[in-house]
């Protein structure tokens, strides 16, 4: 996917591309327990009360540094 996030973001791949980026292990423990500043929640809190999986890769993206080949 391009940088600019073409597309909507279903969340099986979001889930995909959090599980490419950290690890399936890792991604699950982020989502539950990483406060990202731009959601002013965690991803899992996000996901929960109805964000789009697109907005909250965007958010996840850019605050810890996504390569763009992931974006």
């Amino acid at each position: 996917m391009h940088s600019d996030y073409a597309g909507r973001v279903r969340l099986s791949d979001f889930w995909w591309r959090m599980d490419r980026r950290f690890g399936e292990s890792y991604a699950r423990s982020l989502a539950a327990d990483y406060r990202v500043s731009a959601l002013g929640a965690t991803v899992n809190e996000a996901l929960e009360r109805g964000d789009s999986p697109k907005l909250v890769w965007r958010a996840v993206c850019q605050e810890l540094d996504v390569p763009a080949s992931l974006r």
